[in-house]
């Protein structure tokens, strides 16, 4: 079942009940214990450092997050600060680097292709909501496409981490985000450009929402990566011997 993705959705949850989620099924994908495994959620408003960042790029002082209920949280992804919160579709694909995956040559893929293969997946979910993305050459993520003297604006960010060859962390997707929140920082330490959503991007109407690009992503993940998307209810339900896999 090598071609399966496996697709788990718990909803909105806590920047820590996240990372302990993640780390359970990356153990279990290390372990060979289940297959490539997409995360799909949302969290409360959070601000990560990753590997690369500053604190000089957290604009908002300790006692102004703290009122707002914001934590802060230093990760090992790379990429610089980032910011988390309701309306944004934020993901995480547990892959196997080791394993059948496109524009792979020698014994992985490498950590770049893969960031690459999870922009077009990105890309592809921005279309099918009638907006125009790309990429962005040493620039990570995925950004809209400039116009006259509006320059690109960044739609979606990404950091990953690699440890044993297993991906984790990912990106996260501004879908109807109070963009007025990363007013806190500089995002991705880029000073620059701007954050967009699909919600003030997207020419359709009614008007793009989280579950609807939830829905959209999952797909083209398995559309890039070549995976059937399989999805699961729980955590108890992904490691149930049922869907082992060799």
């Amino acid at each position: 079942m090598s071609n399966v993705l496996h697709l788990l959705q718990p909803g909105r949850i806590s920047y820590t009940e996240g990372l302990r989620l993640m780390a359970e099924v990356v153990a279990a994908r290390k372990a060979q214990q289940i297959g490539d495994t997409l995360l799909l959620l949302e969290h409360p408003p959070v601000l990560t450092l990753g590997r690369n960042s500053t604190r000089a790029n957290i604009l908002a002082t300790d006692e102004a997050l703290a009122r707002k209920g914001v934590e802060i949280h230093e990760i090992n992804r790379g990429g610089d600060v980032t910011y988390h919160g309701p309306g944004q579709l934020v993901g995480y694909p547990i892959f196997d680097l080791r394993g059948d995956l496109p524009g792979k040559r020698g014994p992985h893929l490498g950590p770049v292709d893969f960031v690459r293969l999870m922009e077009e997946a990105l890309i592809l979910t921005c279309k099918d909501f009638g907006v125009p993305a790309q990429r962005i050459c040493k620039l990570t993520g995925v950004w809209t496409l400039a116009g006259g003297s509006i320059a690109e604006k960044k739609i979606a960010a990404i950091g990953v981490h690699v440890s044993q060859a297993v991906t984790s962390h990912g990106f996260a997707l501004n879908v109807t985000t109070d963009l007025r929140d990363f007013d806190w920082i500089v995002p991705c330490g880029i000073t620059d450009r701007t954050v967009t959503s699909l919600e003030l991007e997207s020419p359709q109407q009614p008007l793009p929402t989280l579950q609807q690009t939830a829905n959209s992503a999952a797909s083209n993940f398995g559309r890039v990566f070549q995976r059937q998307v399989l999805a699961v209810d729980s955590l108890e339900e992904l490691l149930a011997p049922t869907t082992q896999e060799a």
